[in-house]
């Protein structure tokens, strides 16, 4: 059963990373499919703190969820080692309707293809030469469903050699004469002994009756004794050689589970070949890839929390199933290919949401993740400050918070401590969000501390970060926020129009810097008021 990724947005904050780590621990609980909690963006300071609070993971990172060779439902023929026999090989085509099969060394790895065209060259080519030369004895054993009359003196491995075929009514003098000959025979113990006495190569006796004296011939002559009839084997023991001998080797077209589908499609078009190998990690053969499998691709399926927006969920969205959105910010423009199950409760935290959900399962969270889902709505809701915090996001953490057996006073202490040593670009990016709002192009940055002052001092350094990235990104507008849990108000430092600050929020900036008492929320109270001016 495929994986379904539960994600966060870009830039994630403690809310958002807790929210897929919760969400897909409740679903496997429920026994509903296989969650999987990842992230597809670096772990701020916060949020590690808390991590490791909990003495807890972090969530895989995934860069993007354009859809994957691994994605696809690929033919999972069996790779055969370049040591099976011809006959193994035609064999298991046959019985599996199959045209090519990969072929691989001692260790796994592609060494080369093999089709039914390959084999069959190799038939017409050999049987027109009657010869065959360094082809394995325990391989024509296998095929001739042999045993070897004097086992205990052979001294080689390997056989070679003219092939005759000695009918009782007729046969060549010369291939008793000759050691560079394979002697298939009948029920003809007179030619059988002659041949032994000069010494010929290799002796095949089809359904004959074997001699007690013959098993002590000496290792010279190779005695092989077969059921088969001899025509049969005249025309099999071609099939007995190595597959490797014959499997397409060279440069082969080859793709990784972890190729991208985009690029595959783009490669097929351009090749000739009917199927073409899937390696893993470890460049071993996991399956093959044809044109057919790429007609209706299986896509990724995705959960997303915390966010509805396009621009900050993850790259690759519009080839991903989304199967579902959990969030507590304002409806945006993500679309969906069919109806999906929604829920957008206007609170504080999207874990605060998770926890009526978790309660409506019957399901009660670890102690480990409730203390998680406690953190992040202390977080989300600035210590219960920011003006989207509601009773429910009161009362939900402190449920859980009984759960983990913890003090949330303790916690948020933890939490809003502040490393103010880190590069500024680092600092601006630990909660950045892009907006698109009525045409204007903006990014929102938010740091909660416990210490703006401290923060303030490299306004200038911040500020520089802001222009390029103002230039860099074509933004109409960047913001800074700044926001002091003890002061109950957010600094605002931005690169763009003053105007547009002073009538967004009535104050007059100095400095590209104003402060907002009282102010605590970005989606509250910061993109409503740009919202409103501009629409």
């Amino acid at each position: 059963m495929a994986d379904v990724y539960v994600t966060g947005h870009r830039n994630p904050d403690t809310d958002s990373i807790v929210a897929s780590i919760s969400y897909a621990y409740l679903r496997n609980a429920t026994g509903d499919r296989n969650y999987k909690a990842v992230r597809i963006g670096a772990i701020n300071d916060e949020t590690q703190k808390l991590l490791d609070y909990f003495q807890f993971e972090a969530p895989p990172l995934v860069k993007n969820m354009r859809t994957q060779v691994r994605d696809l439902d690929f033919d999972r023929p069996p790779a055969l080692n370049s040591s099976v026999t011809m006959d193994l090989a035609l064999h298991t085509m046959q019985d599996g309707k199959l045209n090519v099969v990969p072929i691989t060394d001692e260790g796994g790895k592609l060494r080369g293809m093999l089709s039914i065209g390959d084999i069959a060259a190799y038939d017409i080519q050999t049987m027109s030469r009657n010869r065959i030369d360094d082809l394995p004895l325990f391989n024509l054993l296998s095929v001739l469903e042999g045993t070897l009359v004097n086992e205990y003196h052979v001294t080689r491995e390997i056989i070679d050699g003219e092939i005759f075929i000695t009918l009782p009514q007729n046969y060549e003098d010369q291939a008793l004469t000759s050691p560079d000959a394979i002697l298939i025979c009948g029920n003809q113990p007179e030619l059988i002994e002659r041949a032994i006495a000069a010494k010929v190569g290799t002796l095949i006796l089809c359904r004959a009756d074997v001699k007690s004296a013959w098993a002590d011939v000496n290792g010279d002559t190779v005695i092989l004794s077969t059921p088969l009839s001899a025509r049969r084997v005249s025309r099999i023991i071609y099939q007995a050689m190595p597959v490797g001998r014959l499997c397409t080797q060279g440069e082969i077209v080859a793709f990784h589970l972890d190729d991208y589908l985009d690029d595959v499609r783009e490669t097929l078009l351009e090749s000739r070949f009917r199927s073409y190998p899937i390696l893993d990690a470890e460049e071993k053969v996991v399956g093959t890839l044809s044109r057919y499998h790429l007609l209706r691709p299986k896509r990724k399926q995705v959960v997303l929390v915390d966010h509805n927006e396009a621009a900050q969920s993850v790259v690759g969205l519009d080839q991903v199933d989304i199967l579902e959105i959990i969030d507590h910010h304002r409806l945006a423009d993500i679309q969906t290919g069919q109806p999906i199950h929604v829920r957008n409760e206007p609170v504080g935290s999207t874990n605060t949401i998770l926890t009526s959900m978790y309660q409506e399962s019957g399901v009660v969270p670890p102690p480990k993740i409730a203390g998680l889902m406690a953190g992040a709505i202390l977080s989300d809701t600035v210590l219960f400050k920011s003006p989207t915090c509601t009773k429910k996001d009161i009362a939900m953490a402190e449920r859980l918070a009984r759960i983990a057996n913890i003090s949330l006073d303790e916690l948020s202490k933890s939490l809003f401590s502040f490393n103010l040593d880190k590069d500024p670009e680092e600092l601006l990016r630990t909660d950045y969000k892009q907006f698109h709002i009525s045409g204007q192009n903006l990014a929102v940055s938010q740091i909660t501390c416990d210490d703006s002052a401290q923060l303030l001092k490299r306004s200038e350094e911040f500020l520089d970060v802001m222009r390029r990235l103002k230039k860099l990104d074509d933004f109409d507008l960047v913001i800074l926020m700044i926001t002091d849990v003890l002061q109950e108000g957010s600094h605002l430092l931005y690169v763009g129009s003053d105007e547009i600050i002073q009538q967004a929020f009535g104050v007059v900036p100095k400095n590209s810097h104003v402060f907002l008492p009282k102010v605590m929320s970005r989606k509250k109270q910061i993109i409503p008021m740009l919202t409103a001016l501009w629409g």
